[in-house]
């Protein structure tokens, strides 16, 4: 059977709530940047529903025992933002993540072989920057298995051109949008978000 990009987009009020702030044009930077954290924390909420390792464990409660479910913890969890717009989704996404080891510097090598991936980016446009990253994983022996993606927002051609490099990842999004512009923006999109949060291109805060 062949292998197809699998792209979630939950239907949560929340998710759409934060989504439609990023939209609107008036939405000032300290807002913008709220609704970005806001959206990685219910999207990475989101991908570890089916995917965070764990176990059953027996407790005994003040009254009884009873079983639980604990996370392994002895399970490596990598949260890997591309810099500078994905920070800003970690930062929501640390709350669900606590034991999450970051790497800021990009891609780490030497990657454990049973380590799950968290990749954050602001925006999906014609997904160029993301196949290649994907591409440094694969290398490392990373496979689309261990991975997830969160992205604010994805533009179908950008999904496309994943989809054919690599069917076997997951993408967790607020929206699909269907088109980009002459200039590779996504419409409707949410702009330029760092020129939305006052960023400078290349730099983080």
């Amino acid at each position: 059977m062949a292998k197809t990009l699998r792209v979630v987009v939950p239907p949560h009020p929340l998710i759409a709530h934060w989504l439609t702030v990023l939209r609107h044009e008036r939405t000032p930077a300290a807002l913008f940047r709220t609704a970005m954290e806001e959206l990685g924390r219910w999207l990475s909420y989101e991908a570890l529903r089916d995917w965070l390792p764990h176990r059953r464990e027996v407790v005994k409660t003040p009254l009884a025992s009873t079983e639980g479910t604990m996370v392994e913890a002895g399970v490596p969890l990598l949260a890997v933002p591309i810099l500078p717009g994905g920070l800003h989704l970690w930062e929501g996404a640390r709350q669900v993540l606590p034991n999450a080891d970051l790497c800021l510097d990009g891609i780490p090598s030497g990657i454990d072989s049973q380590a799950g991936l968290l990749l954050f980016f602001d925006q999906i446009r014609d997904g160029e920057g993301v196949v290649s990253i994907l591409e440094n994983l694969q290398q490392e022996g990373v496979d689309g298995r261990r991975l997830r993606v969160i992205t604010a927002l994805c533009a179908s051609p950008g999904l496309k051109r994943i989809g054919e490099a690599f069917p076997d990842i997951t993408i967790h999004t607020a929206c699909i949008d269907a088109d980009l512009d002459e200039q590779n923006r996504i419409v409707p999109g949410i702009g330029d978000p760092l020129q939305r949060l006052g960023i400078r291109s290349g730099q983080a805060t």
